[in-house]
């Protein structure tokens, strides 16, 4: 899967759009479990920005098309 071509539909809670975005425009990032794993971007729409849970799908998509992972870790 080739990163420059590739796009992904997006949906922003804040306008309402759904819009179009390449890989470069998300951040991933991992956590310890499912729940604390989250993809975020900018609405190019309104410009809010939008963070939602990343499910293993979405997470393999993404990395699949380019995206770097950020591991979260916890500090004690």
């Amino acid at each position: 899967m080739s990163g420059a071509a590739t796009r992904f539909r997006a949906y922003c809670p804040e306008c309402r759009s759904t819009v179009e975005l390449r890989p470069d425009a998300f951040r991933l990032s991992l956590g310890r479990t499912s729940e604390r794993t989250y993809y975020s971007f900018t609405c190019p729409s309104c410009e809010a920005p939008v963070r939602k849970r990343a499910g293993e799908r979405i997470v393999e998509a993404l990395t699949g098309a380019g995206v770097p992972a950020l591991r979260l870790h916890v500090v004690r």
